[in-house]
């Protein structure tokens, strides 16, 4: 196993190669640049931006410009903010952790509630319950997260006042494990709901496909407990297809926290892309967008070597 991953691992250096030249250029393409907020400012001369456009490296050709950052990721530095001059490595290592806590914890609660209720729905089909999961699972991956996230925010935080409206900790108390809990809530809720209802479906289906089979029927036939039979026989092929889409969400959950982070006010990656991006600021934007890059890579990558755990017949060579 430990050769198919380095060897997973070097089949991505290449692609994530040419994902950093397709947005290296696309960002170019865009119009304006690091230095249009200058552009109309009559305090800042055309010299002035001139000179800056010189010290960025803005006057050179796009390729130019990404070789050189190219170079510089290579030897371990991510070049500095167009915006405030910090280090990007720097700036990156504050909120990443941020999105990181809220990613996972997301991604808990769309695994831990998602799953049993897709199984349920799936062996109690056809049910009042059955009905209500499908038409609530719908109306929940249609709803759009902006319109939840404020949803919630008056309910629990304006009207019941039982949560924090926005923030990762409050500024009236000291910071506190419990605390960030209490902030949590609401962005995991918002974050986590798509997949939730997404994952649910999925589930549900893969296990209708399951139980129907043959040697499911033989097990019922030997005297097996239905408890026995869903959790050992038609669990482990069940999740297969959806490990898949698992894997492929991972960078959704980085996605979607660009628009949860604003909501709530989340000091993460998702608030820090939006301000690059309209700031123009080139190393915050490829930075992030190599993160998300990476996460599919690792994402694809758990979700294969998940299928060796699940399906002893998968060899990896």
């Amino acid at each position: 196993m430990a050769k198919y991953i380095v060897q997973r691992i070097l089949e991505a250096i290449p692609l994530l190669f040419l994902v950093t030249i397709a947005t290296y250029f696309i960002m170019n393409l865009a119009p304006g640049g690091p230095l249009s907020v200058y552009l109309h400012n009559p305090h800042v001369s055309q010299s002035q931006i001139a000179i800056l456009a010189h010290q960025l490296g803005l006057n050179q050709p796009w390729y130019v410009r990404y070789f050189k950052w190219l170079w510089a990721l290579l030897h371990g530095n991510w070049g500095y903010s167009y915006f405030t001059g910090q280090p990007v490595i720097s700036v990156i290592a504050q909120r990443l952790p941020n999105t990181l806590i809220l990613m996972g914890a997301a991604f808990i609660v769309s695994l831990g509630i998602g799953l049993p209720l897709g199984i349920y729905s799936a062996t109690h089909r056809y049910t009042a319950f059955d009905y209500t999961f499908s038409f609530l699972s719908f109306f929940a991956w249609a709803m759009p997260s902006f319109f939840f996230g404020l949803l919630l925010q008056i309910i629990f935080a304006v009207k019941l006042g039982i949560l924090p409206v926005a923030g990762m900790y409050s500024e009236f108390y000291a910071p506190s494990f419990l605390e960030l809990l209490r902030h949590l809530i609401l962005p995991t809720a918002v974050l986590g709901l798509g997949s939730l209802a997404g994952w649910s479906r999925f589930m549900r289906s893969g296990m209708l496909e399951v139980i129907q089979q043959d040697y499911i029927r033989t097990a019922r036939a030997k005297g097996l407990k239905e408890r026995t039979v869903i959790m050992k026989h038609a669990l482990k092929n069940a999740l297969l297809p959806i490990v898949t889409i698992i894997g492929m969400d991972l960078p959704a959950f980085f996605g979607g926290a660009v628009i949860t982070e604003q909501i709530f006010a989340w000091p993460g990656m998702g608030r820090l892309f939006l301000t690059s991006l309209n700031n123009r600021d080139y190393p915050l934007q490829m930075a992030e967008l190599l993160i998300s890059a990476a996460l599919l890579i690792v994402g694809n990558l758990l979700a294969d070597l998940v299928y060796g755990l699940l399906d002893p017949r998968i060899q990896y060579n």
